[in-house]
Formats: structure tokens, sequence, C-alpha cells
């Protein structure tokens, strides 16, 4: 049960709110104790109220996940956990990250509050609706960036980023609405009901739009936010970047694997390796370059 428990919740979907530390790296506070914990302890807190909504989108999504091909296999459409169990550990998830991001923050508890109704109210209204249905999911990574600001005292973290995690997630979001078609092809719209508001000529323009405004923005950040070296070695970051969305761009066109970002940086190796040389490289700019 306990197993079936955790699948629900989603742990390897914990990795979106790594976005929580973008204050944190961005600030150059990262090697700083006080402000590291503070930030580790509200990722965790994220992480609570993440699986809080996951289980709670579920239960709301049991009848139609027991019609799609591949959800049909996930515990609670499969009957494999009980609805009463997920459904009151959602609530003691929620409301221990709630209560103990209070402690931590009055502000940082607001942005969870927020996140969590928002996301309540998606799984049960405005994941139908088309388009507004990505802006809610790119909503989510935003306000863990926000998330993370409020844990620190902040003194050089452009409002730049910002404008990057909104085309960026908008990005994932189109992709991801692109891979769904691609799997469920022509009964797309009988199994999630927002993708008869779609069509894959469709995603492609916006894909083309999200993509290309998220690398000229990461550009004009690179050499024109205040708390960068004078020298702008960021700039050099910028082909990693241009390589992980042509990349990510790659598998959504090639099959239906990318439908979930968090299992494609899980698996796909070159996207790994190009994660991990962009965060040296930012590393090595912001704590190395002077």
């Amino acid at each position: 049960m306990l197993k079936h428990l955790l699948k629900t919740m989603r742990l390897r979907q914990w990795t979106k709110n790594g976005f929580v530390f973008f204050a944190l790296i961005f600030d150059k506070q990262l090697f700083l104790r006080e402000p590291f914990l503070r930030t580790l302890e509200g990722f965790l807190l994220f992480c609570l109220i993440s699986s809080s909504v996951y289980l709670f989108n579920d239960i709301a999504d049991i009848e139609a996940d027991r019609k799609h091909p591949e959800k049909k296999h996930r515990p609670l459409a499969s009957g494999k956990l009980p609805v009463p169990i997920a459904l009151t550990a959602a609530f003691v998830l929620a409301i221990l990250a709630l209560a103990l991001g209070y402690l931590l923050e009055p502000f940082f508890a607001g942005i969870v509050a927020l996140y969590f109704v928002i996301n309540l109210l998606y799984s049960r209204w405005l994941k139908h609706v088309p388009i507004l249905d990505v802006l809610i999911i790119s909503s989510g990574f935003v306000l863990r960036v926000a998330a993370g600001v409020t844990l620190i005292t902040v003194e050089r973290f452009s409002p730049w980023l910002y404008m990057i995690t909104i085309l960026f997630s908008l990005y994932l979001g189109f992709g991801k609405r692109r891979a769904e078609m691609n799997l469920l092809a022509q009964g797309a719209g009988a199994h999630r009901k927002v993708l008869d508001g779609y069509t894959v000529p469709l995603l492609d323009q916006y894909i083309t739009i999200v993509s290309g405004m998220t690398i000229v923005s990461y550009s004009l950040y690179t050499f024109s936010a205040p708390n960068l070296p004078e020298n702008h070695s960021m700039m050099l970051t910028i082909p990693f970047v241009v390589y992980g969305i042509f990349r990510y761009l790659q598998l959504i066109q090639m099959g239906h694997e990318a439908g979930s970002p968090e299992e494609v940086a899980l698996k796909d190796r070159p996207l790994q390796v190009t994660v991990i040389l962009w965060g040296l490289a930012v590393l090595a700019v912001f704590y190395l370059s002077r």
C-alpha cells in the first residue's frame, strides 16, 4: 500500500521543485549556510504540497484515467490504492506543508497556499480550458521561483528570470500537450477533454513561438542583467540552453516519450548532460569569475 501511495505522490516530479533554488543560485548565496538550509526546507515543503496536489488530481481524474492507455495502470485508476487512503494522505500533506511553511516564512506559506488553490481549481475546472490549462501549469513554476525569493534576502536576483521561467514552462507545457496528441491519436479528446481545443499544427506554432522567445529572453538576460559579471561570460551558457530546447523538441517530434518533462530529464542522457554542463557553467560564471 505504501508503495502505491508513494507512486501516486509522484516523487520523480519533485525535480520540478528545484526552481525554488533559483533565487539562491542566481543571487550568489548557494554556499551560505543559513540561506541554503532555508531554501532546502522550502524545497521539501513544496514537494509535500505538490504531492498533495497530485493525489487530489488523480482522485478527480480516476474515471478518465481508467480509459487512458497508460494512465489506467496508475494505482488509483487500477484500484490498487483505495480512494479514502489517498484522500487522507492528500489532506495530511497539505496541512503539514502549509503549517510548517508558515513557521518557516509567512510569505512563503502564502505562495504555497496560492499554488495549492490554483492547482485544485486546475484539477476541477481549468485543465479543461485550452491555452489556460498550460498557463496554469506555467504559473506553478513561477510560484516556485517566487517562493524561493521569499526565503532569502535577495540582493542580485534579476526579474528577467521570471520571464525566462514563464516562457520555458510554456514550452514544456505545449510540448507535453503535443506528445499527448501523438499518443492518443484520434481519440485524444475522449481521454482528455482539453485536447479537443488543440491540433498538432497549432501546438507546433505555439512551441515555435515560446521556444524562440525563451532563447531570446535568456540571451538578453546573459548580457543585460545588472548582477552578472562585467565581462559578459554568462553568454557562454547560451549554447547549452539552445541545445536543450532543440533536444526536447526533437524528442517531441520523434515520439510520445516526451509527454512528461520530468521523465525525459531522468531518461534522456544527452539532455541530462546538457543540464549538468549548463549548471556547472552557471556556477562557474557566478562563483569563479570576477
